[in-house]
C-alpha cells in the first residue's frame, strides 16, 4: 500500500507530442474524436509519443458476496466458481472476445467462496466470500488491503512479462449489489437511483436488491470521504482487487481500461484513494446498469462506446481494443501534411 503514496503524474510532454503528431496527419483537426485523446493519454502514461499497445491482457478478478443470501441474484454462488473455471480454461465469454482481438486473459481467485482446482486459475484469495453487508462490514481492513495488493502485484507481474495495456474485468455473483452500494455512497444518491436488475431480476427481486443496498448503508454507515472504508464495508474482494489494478496501473505506468459498472465502482474507489490514478485509466463503455454513467462522471472520464452493454467479465473493455488499434494505425501510418500538397488545417478560435 506504500506504493500508492508514490504515484506520479503522467508525462505531459509526451501527451503534447502525441497531439502534435495527430495534428500533423492530413485530416481535419481532432476528427478522430475521443480516440485521439485516448492515444495521447496512453502516450503520457508510457512516457513516449511512440504508443505501444501490442501486448494486452484482460485480468478477470473473481469473488463472492455474502449479500446473495438476501435474494438479490437470479442464480447461486456456485455460478461464480463455474464461470471462473471456464474463464481460466479459455471457454467463457471474455475468452471468445479476447481471442478475436489478440488479448491475453488471466483469471484470479481474489475471494471466491469455493475453491476451484484449475491449474490456470491464479489463487490470491483474500477471503472465502465476503460477509453479508446487510449485517455488517463485508470485509476486514486486512482482507481489503490484501486484495488491493493482489491487484497491484498483478500489474507488476504483467509489466514484467511485457503487457502494455490491461483490461479490468470481474466475475462474482452478487457484485452488482456491491457496486450499487458503492455508487450510492460515492455519488450521494439513494439506492433506487443506482440499483439495477444485474443479470436479470424480476421487479420483486429488484426491490429486494434495492432494500439490501439501503440496509447495508444504514448498518455500516460508510463515509464517502473514506473510500477505503467504503470498500471494506460494502465492497467485495474482486472489487478491491480491481481497485488494486487501477492503482497498480498508475504506479507501474500501464494504462488500465475500465469495463462495466463493477469495474467503474473499483475505479471510483481507486480515484478516491489517489486522484492521480484517473490519469492512467481509460473508459471503454457506459454500462447499461443505472450507476454506470454516474460513476464515470464522478471519476471525470467519458466512454467512447455507448451500446447498453452489461455482460461483465471485461468483455466491454475488450471492445475498446480494436478501436484503439484502428486509431494507432492511423496515428502511425496515415499521410501527413508535410508529405502532401494539402494545406494544414488551422484550429478555429
Amino acid at each position: 500500500m506504500e506504493r500508492i503514496k508514490r504515484i506520479q503524474p503522467p508525462d505531459r510532454a509526451s501527451y503534447l507530442a502525441a497531439k502534435e503528431r495527430w495534428d500533423s496527419i492530413a485530416k481535419p483537426l481532432g476528427s478522430f474524436g475521443a480516440l485521439e485523446e485516448a492515444l495521447q493519454r496512453i502516450a503520457a502514461v508510457q512516457g513516449t509519443p511512440d504508443v505501444d499497445i501490442s501486448v494486452r491482457t484482460a485480468v478477470i478478478m473473481c469473488g463472492d458476496h455474502g449479500v446473495v443470501r438476501e435474494g438479490v441474484t437470479q442464480c447461486g454462488q456456485d455460478v461464480t466458481a463455474k464461470c471462473a473455471e471456464a474463464i481460466a480454461q479459455g471457454r467463457s465469454n471474455i475468452n471468445a472476445v479476447a481471442q478475436a482481438f489478440g488479448i491475453g486473459v488471466r483469471a484470479v481467485d481474489a475471494g471466491m467462496a469455493r475453491d476451484v482446482h484449475c491449474e490456470w486459475l491464479v489463487r490470491r484469495k483474500a477471503v472465502c466470500g465476503t460477509g453479508n453487508m446487510t449485517e455488517g462490514s463485508a470485509m476486514t481492513p486486512e482482507e481489503t488491503e490484501y486484495a488491493i495488493v493482489t491487484g497491484m502485484d498483478t500489474v507488476n507481474e504483467l509489466r514484467e512479462s511485457g503487457t502494455k495495456l490491461i483490461i479490468a474485468g470481474e466475475m462474482g455473483i452478487g457484485n452488482t449489489t456491491s457496486a450499487a452500494a458503492i455508487a450510492s455512497v460515492l455519488l450521494g444518491l439513494p439506492p433506487e437511483c443506482v440499483t439495477g436488475r444485474g443479470a436479470g431480476l424480476t421487479s420483486a427481486g429488484l426491490e429486494r436488491k434495492t432494500e439490501a443496498v439501503r440496509r447495508a448503508i444504514e448498518v455500516n454507515r460508510p463515509d464517502r470521504s473514506d473510500p477505503f472504508g467504503v470498500l471494506c464495508k460494502v465492497g467485495g474482494a474482486e472489487v478491491a482487487a480491481m481497485t488494486g489494478l487501477f492503482l497498480g496501473g498508475a504506479y507501474y505506468r500501464i494504462p488500465v481500461i475500465i469495463d462495466g459498472v463493477i469495474s467503474a465502482a473499483a475505479a471510483a474507489i481507486a480515484y478516491g484513494m489517489e486522484p492521480l490514478s484517473r490519469e492512467y485509466m481509460l473508459a471503454s463503455h457506459c454500462s447499461g446498469e443505472p450507476a454506470g454513467a454516474g460513476l464515470l462522471k464522478h471519476i471525470g472520464l467519458s466512454a467512447p462506446i455507448n451500446a447498453g452493454l452489461r455482460l461483465g467479465e471485461g468483455t466491454g473493455g475488450a471492445l475498446l481494443v480494436p478501436l484503439l488499434d484502428g486509431a494507432a494505425a492511423l496515428y502511425r501510418n496515415a499521410h501527413r501534411f508535410d508529405d502532401t500538397a494539402i494545406e494544414r488545417y488551422v484550429e478555429l478560435k
